[in-house]
């Protein structure tokens, strides 16, 4: 495997990095109160839906780009580094499993428009207490007939208010299955959180006797198989958002004078700025092993995608906290994207689950391994 990134790659960021620099604003939600809700951001989806990043890895066969991992990172870690708030998120999440779980059918028809950007989507799996492991009986399905009915609760469900379908995941008869859902159909409630990151939109959910959609060919591995790309996509926001935290922590080190001198010219200023690179540095290649054994469907990518995420979602709060301490009290105000950063950190370490609980998939690939 080669760590450095093709020209191809670098090509792909900077493009990403190019539009995304004049098209988001935060400015916006640097008054209190403000959210993505009160905000226009409408007009940034509709440009990258145009851009085709929705279809990125989804198959050419279905209307995508067909892109691997490794592309996918390098616009994710765009997104995450601008906090650009767009329901990227949830859409990729909701394509993922339909093209795990639903009929090649339904896979066409439905990620086409995934790929047009005239679809966006929702993946509603939390319990009402942030499990995301078991069954959740908190969402139950049963037959009617030939028809499908669901009713229960899903908690944190990202991107749910700008969804036009929800994919949710329900008990049956003791497992879990995946339906598809319209979100806008009578019988379903979405509530927006006050989740601490205010440049994502989060709600819970809620059905009441609602018609679905059953995705009938998914298995146990639909779930498994989209948790790694879903750690995939959390730690690529989280290492660049850590990069970005790092450039301006330096910045702001060279332009801040106290007694006489730039404060990046004093050692304790110093270490801290060397050890959120060290963090950085460390986040990235995580990050990039990960995309490239899922890209190569490398048998150790759970491995490598649990430890991709426990490892950022830590750098990343590390590395956030730093950067408010380097900027001193003027990095505590509102004013400044410090916080915007430090939320969505400490919120990208606990939305699939908080570090701790994918060091323990980790362990249980490692004993696996060791037993077979």
């Amino acid at each position: 495997m080669n760590f450095n990134l093709s020209d191809e790659h670098e090509t792909l960021r900077a493009s990403a990095q190019a539009f995304l620099d004049k098209e988001v604003d935060l400015a916006p939600l640097l008054v209190p109160g403000a959210t993505v809700a009160t905000a226009d951001y409408e007009g940034l989806w509709t440009k990258i839906a145009a851009l085709g990043w929705p279809g990125m890895v989804i198959p050419q066969a279905h209307g995508g780009l067909g892109l691997d991992y490794l592309d996918l990172i390098m616009i994710i870690g765009e997104m995450g580094r601008t906090l650009a708030p767009a329901p990227l998120f949830g859409t990729l999440a909701g394509a993922w499993v339909i093209e795990k779980a639903a009929s090649p059918a339904l896979q066409t028809e439905l990620l086409g428009q995934v790929a047009q950007g005239s679809l966006k989507l929702a993946l509603a799996i939390a319990d009402i207490d942030g499990s995301l492991e078991g069954a959740g009986a908190d969402m139950t399905a049963r037959q009617q007939g030939e028809d499908w009915v669901l009713s229960g609760t899903r908690a944190y469900v990202v991107d749910a208010p700008a969804a036009d379908k929800l994919v949710v995941s329900a008990s049956f008869e003791g497992q879990r299955d995946f339906f598809l859902v319209d979100a806008h159909a009578p019988g379903v409630t979405i509530e927006p959180v006050e989740w601490r990151d205010i440049t994502r939109q989060v709600a819970t959910v809620r059905l009441d006797d609602v018609a679905g959609q059953r995705l009938d060919q998914g298995d146990a591995d639909t779930w498994p198989w989209v948790r790694d790309r879903l750690y995939l996509l959390l730690a690529a926001e989280s290492a660049a958002g850590a990069r970005k935290v790092l450039d301006d922590a330096v910045d702001y080190a060279k332009q801040r004078v106290a007694f006489g001198r730039p404060i990046g010219s004093y050692q304790v200023i110093k270490h801290q700025l060397a050890d959120i690179f060290a963090l950085t540095e460390c986040a990235t290649a995580a990050v990039q092993y990960a995309a490239w054994t899922l890209s190569q469907n490398d048998p150790r990518a759970p491995l490598a995608a649990a430890m991709a995420q426990s490892y950022t979602a830590d750098a990343y709060r590390d590395a956030t906290y730093r950067n408010i301490q380097v900027h001193g009290a003027i990095g505590f105000t509102w004013e400044m994207v410090n916080h915007l950063y430090y939320k969505r950190a400490r919120c990208n370490a606990e939305l699939l689950g908080p570090p701790a609980m994918q060091r323990e998939h980790v362990i249980q690939f490692l004993q696996y391994q060791s037993a077979a």
